[in-house]
């Protein structure tokens, strides 16, 4: 996955732990030629005490003792997401609690904090990264064309959109809306947004639980196999993974349907206990 896709989803990830029902991001290129991009939830929002604290490294909600890495069960824990990005880029964080009569507007500069003042705002956080990687050429040139970017990222957004289909994603790329889910909980309905009715509407649910551990979701009915593995999406406790394990697993399983070159598709959670991951 590309660094510009990586920064966005951890980003992304971070408005899931916050507990968001509505997670908006939305990407283009200026006309120097520099990616911009913004990230609006509804989530719980960041205290005005920790706001200038939430850009260090490694600073994180989400570990409270050490014996909490035992059974990592949010998408991130490290504290790097707002760390990264903002070391890259011009910035500005506004976050409200719902518990707060009003926000905070956090303004920097790669790195750098210029100045946290209180501001009108809705409740949740909004962040906003300009220029990127202007300061670091080294990393700029590494950056595909727009259409290449854009495409990456939302792949990494499409993703996160049907592993999570209670919270409604809206992803707009150079001022066109891709996708936009409902977030009404119904994995179908997930699908049948971020990839189309022809994908949708040729899919078998799944739903089975062994050994302590559950599988949910859609694979492709054997008269709908595709000419590679592309469209097979595993998720483990609703993170995406690669595992050739779990390709394996469901490519037996149609073995004596699929003609050689092609492949079943599937979009599957297997959830288990965090202590096992």
């Amino acid at each position: 996955m590309r660094e510009l896709s990586l920064h966005i989803l951890d980003l992304a990830q971070n408005s899931i732990g916050a507990g968001a029902h509505n997670v908006n991001i939305t990407i283009n290129e200026d006309e120097a030629g520099f990616f911009t991009f913004s990230i609006a939830d509804d989530g719980c929002g960041i205290e005005k005490e920790d706001l200038p604290i939430a850009i260090r490294r490694h600073a994180t909600s989400k570990i409270k003792g050490s014996e909490d890495l035992d059974a990592i069960a949010t998408l991130g824990f490290r504290g790097e997401a707002l760390a990264a990005i903002t070391a890259v880029s011009e910035f500005r964080i506004l976050t409200k609690r719902r518990e707060d009569s009003e926000g905070t507007l956090l303004v920097g500069k790669y790195g750098a904090t210029e100045s946290v003042a209180p501001e009108a705002a809705p409740d949740g956080t909004t962040i906003v990264c300009e220029k990127l990687f202007a300061v670091t050429p080294a990393r700029l040139k590494f950056l595909k064309s727009e259409s290449s970017e854009a495409a990456a990222v939302a792949g990494a957004v499409e993703k996160l959109a049907v592993s999570r289909p209670e919270i409604a994603f809206r992803f707009v790329s150079d001022g066109v809306l891709k996708f936009s889910t409902r977030g009404d909980g119904n994995l179908k309905n997930a699908i049948y947004s971020v990839y189309g009715s022809a994908f949708a509407k040729n899919l078998v649910p799944v739903q089975h639980k062994l050994g302590g551990v559950e599988v949910t979701g859609f694979t492709s009915s054997p008269e709908n196999l595709r000419g590679n593995r592309g469209m097979q999406q595993f998720f483990i406790n609703e993170r995406c993974v690669r595992s050739k394990t779990l390709t394996a697993a469901l490519e037996a399983a149609y073995r004596s349907y699929a003609p050689t070159g092609k492949f079943p598709s599937c979009v599957l959670n297997l959830k288990i206990a965090a202590s096992l991951v």
